[in-house]
């Protein structure tokens, strides 16, 4: 039986995974991940206090242009019909309006809650956390991929999810295996920075604004602020409300390599300004996006790069098409038909 590895529990990762267990159940599925859960840049956070508090700290809501509604119509359908997405109602103050027709979702439950479902729409796939790549070495018609802190384990083909410079970063034959042009096209994919704040407040708490999301232009620190759980349309009296913020692209740049014990009080002084009169949060998560959106991807858009077809390595992930959900599910679909191909 092959053993297929796919790095990074992200949603093109994740949905890699869901489409080779439907479409090719005689292989065996590993998913690695450095981090603790499931997600990547699909962050859902909780209050250590109160499990029902929560609070996403990367992707907001997901917005269907009339061409990807289509498109992906199957993805989207799914999702809707397990009510791990239901239409945005509340209000986006400031929102850049798309082309006519678009539309917006948002996840009850956290936006991580669309990679686990798909995580687990490929039952029996193996799922790690806390596994962090570091070499991929090439062993005959097998790869050996070692791990921080754990034994090398072999596999007949690897997917990459990661974002690309981190594939840049591994060790081993993977450097040795990129064509001249090939590490030109990745060296050129770039990203956007950004630092995002969740805070969690007790249920007596109010905030009182009247949207639950809004866009904040000129301003040299804040960007994007949502009210957490009335973007959800799911406030509750029981409840306590969380909040996040988003600071701009500029003021992620300018304090990336900073601790974000340093960078955490200039947001909040910063929001106080913008928002005089919030009670105290109960407890605060603090996210360094490194690797926020793509700010340009792989030229063309090609979905993905194979490295090498025997044994097969290839890479995916929004870096290869887009920065959004449907770049995401694009690039999945690319690389599942390399491994029809080549498996």
């Amino acid at each position: 039986m092959s053993r297929v590895l796919i790095v990074g529990a992200g949603l093109t990762g994740s949905l890699c995974a869901c489409l080779l267990r439907r479409e090719m159940p005689n292989k065996c599925i590993v998913v690695w991940d450095k981090s603790r859960g499931a997600g990547g840049r699909m962050s859902t956070s909780r209050s250590p206090s109160d499990a029902s508090c929560i609070v996403d700290l990367g992707a907001q809501y997901i917005t269907a242009t009339p061409y990807y509604a289509k498109m992906h119509q199957n993805f989207y359908e799914e999702l809707l019909a397990h009510g791990v997405l239901k239409p945005l109602v509340s209000s986006v103050e400031g929102e850049v309006m798309k082309d006519g027709g678009h539309k917006n979702y948002v996840s009850p439950t956290g936006v991580s809650t669309i990679v686990k479902h798909f995580l687990k729409q490929s039952a029996g796939a193996e799922v790690f956390f806390d596994h962090h790549v570091t070499h991929i070495y090439q062993k005959g018609a097998i790869w050996e991929v070692c791990r921080k802190g754990g034994a090398p384990e072999q596999f007949d083909a690897v997917v990459l999810t990661m974002p690309v410079p981190q594939i840049l970063q591994l060790q081993g034959d993977v450097g040795s295996l990129l064509e001249k042009s090939q590490r030109q096209q990745l060296e050129a994919v770039s990203y956007s920075s950004r630092y995002a704040l969740g805070l969690f407040y007790k249920a007596q708490a109010h905030i009182d604004v009247p949207w639950a999301a809004k866009y904040i232009s000129n301003n040299p620190c804040i960007r994007f602020i949502a009210i957490d759980d009335k973007k959800r349309n799911l406030e509750s009296p029981e409840c306590g409300t969380s909040m996040v913020v988003h600071t701009s692209v500029p003021f992620g740049i300018k304090h990336l390599e900073e601790a974000k014990e340093q960078v955490e009080p200039l947001i909040l002084e910063e929001l106080n300004k913008l928002l005089p009169g919030l009670p105290l949060p109960d407890s605060i998560k603090c996210q360094k996006w490194r690797y926020s959106q793509v700010r340009s991807s792989v030229a063309d858009c090609p979905g993905q790069m194979t490295l090498l077809s025997k044994p097969l390595l290839v890479c995916g992930g929004d870096g290869f098409t887009h920065s959004n959900f449907d770049g995401c599910i694009e690039s999945a679909l690319k690389v599942f038909d390399v491994l029809k191909h080549f498996l």
